[in-house]
């Protein structure tokens, strides 16, 4: 695609020019250790799929707000889960402990809601976590959206809706739950809207406004189930 660099091309991760609201994620994505963002840490052994996700900010109406997708309910793993775009690294995407991992974040989320990456600026790469149920090792990469493009989900078979979420949302205490799951796991969570983020989307995002300084305080006691709706 137009906008995706070529993988000739090294990928630029920098800091320069964030808005200043955006600088605390980028502070604190420097010095951040992967056991501080969750107890799931990659296999010793080298095992699981290397994978990335795209963990957007952006501008929107009601200011910062964070990019995220719902996966169709037909897919084999996380159906129906709201998430960031993202997914498993591609052979073309290059080294998978290099710039293979920026590519793959910016080449899925193209994928999924058609963005232009060449609007998306890459300021940091956080350790990368282990996903069990999937067997997925996941690096996070951050982007700032200094160039919106239209977004919607390309393959209703693989997306089931794109949205965006703003951050004051998520540090609504008002919006913060403990999600219950069937099998009895207990997990941060969030109500948006229609939908309740939760999983290692919800982990992570927990973990980001923690460490940027932007977590307001909130009661870890109010737990709700996954079918919250039903």
């Amino acid at each position: 695609m137009a906008g995706r660099p070529p993988p000739s091309v090294p990928i630029e991760v920098s800091a320069k020019g964030l808005p200043p609201w955006l600088v605390p994620v980028s502070e604190a994505a420097a010095g951040v250790e992967a056991s501080q963002l969750s107890r799931f840490l990659p296999p010793r052994d080298g095992g699981g799929r290397p994978s990335a996700v795209l963990v957007l900010f952006g501008d929107g109406p009601r200011g910062p707000e964070l990019l995220l997708i719902e996966r169709a309910s037909s897919l084999r793993s996380h159906a129906g889960q709201p998430s960031f775009p993202g997914g498993a690294l591609d052979p073309e995407d290059g080294d998978p402990e290099g710039d293979g991992r920026l590519r793959a974040a910016l080449r899925e989320a193209e994928e999924e809601t058609g963005l232009d990456p060449s609007g998306v600026q890459v300021f940091g790469i956080l350790p990368s976590l282990y996903i069990p149920v999937s067997g997925f090792v996941v690096t996070p990469v951050l982007g700032w959206w200094h160039r919106r493009t239209p977004v919607a989900p390309v393959d209703p078979a693989e997306t089931a809706r794109v949205f965006t979420v703003p951050v004051s949302d998520l540090t609504d205490p008002g919006n913060r739950v403990m999600a219950v799951h069937p099998a009895g796991h207990v997990g941060p969570a969030f109500l948006v809207g229609s939908a309740l983020v939760w999983g290692f989307t919800a982990g992570l995002i927990d973990r980001i406004l923690h460490y940027a300084g932007w977590e307001r305080p909130w009661d870890r006691g109010r737990r709700v189930p996954l079918d919250w709706k039903a």
